[in-house]
């Protein structure tokens, strides 16, 4: 997936600079704007596209949820506040997390993750990715969140609740299904050849019999999968 941008909403500069800080140690976020109260999110939100917003609850004029309730299609929530009275109206609302201040930055990580996996199930321009060089996923990796860019992607592996993902030149394993991952990878770039592969196929070599090579690997075709395989491969314009 690609950054998240995202916005935070807090009429107090004390908070803004707090999780401002946070937001800078997390490389999947792109702090694209600060924003005193919804108000002037609005004004923002009129010109800019937003993924992600960090969102105080009471600020002057309108408070943080009654405006958002008021969108049509808001763009994804944390909510961080000093009151916990709000977090029920605030999960009506489908708020991705509730984080009360002060925030540890563990906690707050871990909203971020969240946040991560959310968008980047539901994003239904992921194929787009696959336009840039510097296209890239993000994928959990020893607690780490760790930058994969997507032409070194040879295959993906189903390893039971596990994928390997074989680049060019690691082997990343995560906890993830196969499904997952073709909902998260661009469908024009990866196809799947069978029940428990993906392959990247910028990366196809050669064809034989039903086999695949992907750099030095050789990946099974699917008999049933074979015709949709070849289309897919022969008839890319």
């Amino acid at each position: 997936m690609r950054e998240i941008r995202c916005a935070i909403v807090d009429d107090e500069p004390f908070a803004r600079k707090g999780i401002a800080s946070y937001i800078e140690k997390i490389d999947f976020l792109k702090l694209v704007a600060e924003c005193e109260d919804a108000i002037e999110l609005s004004q923002y939100l009129r010109l800019h596209p937003l993924d992600l917003i960090f969102l105080d609850i009471e600020m002057p004029e309108i408070s943080g949820l009654d405006y958002i309730a008021s969108l049509s299609n808001p763009p994804k929530i944390i909510v961080v506040s000093a009151y916990e009275k709000y977090a029920l109206r605030g999960y009506e609302l489908d708020v991705v997390d509730y984080l009360l201040k002060p925030v540890p930055f563990e906690r707050f990580f871990k909203a971020a993750n969240r946040a991560f996996d959310v968008l980047s199930n539901a994003a239904p321009s992921a194929g787009l990715l696959a336009t840039s060089p510097d296209a890239h996923i993000f994928l959990k990796v020893d607690k780490q969140l760790k930058k994969i860019f997507l032409h070194d992607i040879l295959f993906v592996q189903s390893m039971g609740n596990y994928v390997i993902v074989q680049t060019i030149d690691s082997q990343e394993v995560t906890y993830c299904s196969l499904q997952q991952m073709m909902s998260t990878l661009p469908a024009h770039q990866f196809i799947a050849c069978h029940r428990s592969y993906l392959v990247n196929r910028n990366r196809i070599a050669i064809i034989e019999g039903n086999q695949l090579h992907v750099g030095e690997y050789k990946i099974p075709i699917a008999r049933n999968l074979r015709e949709d395989v070849m289309t897919s491969i022969l008839n890319r314009s």
